[in-house]
């Protein structure tokens, strides 16, 4: 690689540390057989708080919250955002439904949104970006330093599937239980830099990582790294992104308090002047494998001992160790939606228990859009 080259990347790594901005990928279905709809551009409106996007695809619809001081204010915004791409739907007789995939639609029926960037990515990866029909849930996490991002990031890797394990909410693909609790994880993964990223070599590192790609063409930008953690220099955030998108808004803002905790721990492990521990990228992956294969039962490799345990395990491990710092961000309340998914099951959990009454998808998609906006009046 030739340093002289490199470019300076701009970044927002200045503060305040913490805040919290949250990305939930939204399926736009009929109101009465719950099928997908090509509808975006018939719901994209102002939005008070936060913000209402197009995906990839028209039957997809992303909200995003503002950065927020913490779990409280993300979850009113969250709540306001889920609520008003509601009310917009009913009036066109649509609805919205989160879940990680839709159980029985199909991509050859979905349109791409009319925008350069995603015809441009769908010139570019053909088939492997048509059949990407998934929902996913992203979360932001503001730092207020460059090196210390890039910390984060290495450090967050050995939580992904931990934190997949909890999210799992995909069993369905094409009308089919593919026998996975993430289906979401293996398709998603025919794309080109995906998955757990490579352990970055400080800032400096990653800008000439960023410059290298950028100047040979292979992408426009680093918002083009579709992998499982990502620095992203513009919001000044670290953004995780291996979640499948929940249902109940309660459990999205339970993982995001988890992950905020997670942060803030590792920020003060980069203030201490401490090293990260080296785990075999391979074995982070194959983690992942586990945890898209069984969820929260999953026995997955505990990587300092190599012994096997399961991830309900290693979740209550993490909620007793992470309680102080979700106290200390005001996110221990919050915490809540993580003993729920380890007490009544993940989403996929529940999906396969609606389904496993009747063998019917359709109850189970009615089942998806009841409880995608249940508590939405809350605090």
């Amino acid at each position: 690689m030739r340093r002289g080259t490199l470019r300076a990347m701009e970044h927002r790594f200045t503060g305040p540390s913490y805040t919290l901005g949250i990305e939930e990928e939204l399926m736009i279905v009929d109101g009465e057989q719950f099928d997908l709809v090509n509808a975006i551009e018939a719901l994209l409106e102002d939005a008070p708080q936060g913000e209402i996007k197009p995906e990839l695809m028209e039957s997809v619809l992303e909200i995003a919250t503002e950065p927020c001081s913490g779990t409280a204010e993300v979850g009113r915004q969250l709540r306001a955002l889920r609520a008003q791409v509601r009310a917009s739907a009913a009036g066109r007789g649509l609805t919205i439904a989160a879940a990680g995939t839709h159980p029985f639609a199909m991509w050859e029926d979905q349109r791409i949104v009319g925008r350069e960037r995603y015809r441009d990515i769908v010139s570019a990866l053909r088939f492997v970006a048509r059949q990407e029909l998934l929902f996913g849930l992203h979360v932001h996490v503001g730092v207020d330093d460059p090196e210390k991002a890039i910390h984060v990031a290495n450090g967050m890797r050995v939580h992904i599937p931990v934190l997949l394990a909890l999210s799992v909410n995909s069993p369905f693909w094409r009308a089919d239980l593919t026998g996975l609790h993430s289906t979401r994880v293996p398709i998603f993964r025919a794309l080109p830099r995906v998955g757990i990223p490579p352990t970055h070599r400080g800032w400096a590192g990653f800008c000439e990582e960023i410059d290298f790609m950028t100047r040979s063409g292979v992408i426009d930008d680093y918002t083009f790294l579709w992998y499982d953690v990502r620095p992203h220099p513009r919001l000044g955030t670290v953004e995780m992104r291996m979640c499948d998108s929940q249902t109940r808004v309660e459990h999205t803002l339970g993982l995001a308090a988890l992950i905020q905790a997670m942060v803030k721990e590792l920020c003060e492990h980069f203030e201490a002047g401490l090293r990260l521990s080296y785990y075999p990228l391979q074995m982070l992956d194959e983690n992942k494998w586990l945890a898209a294969r069984h969820g929260i039962d999953a026995l997955l490799v505990d990587l300092p001992s190599a012994e096997r345990v399961s991830a309900r395990d290693l979740t209550r491990r993490l909620l007793e160790r992470l309680a102080g710092h979700a106290d200390e961000l005001g996110g221990l309340a919050h915490l809540e939606g993580i003993e729920d998914l380890l007490a009544h099951g993940t989403g996929s959990e529940r999906q396969i228990k609606v389904y496993d009454a009747n063998r019917d998808l359709r109850e189970v998609m009615k089942v998806l859009v009841e409880q995608t906006g249940s508590g939405l009046g809350e605090a």
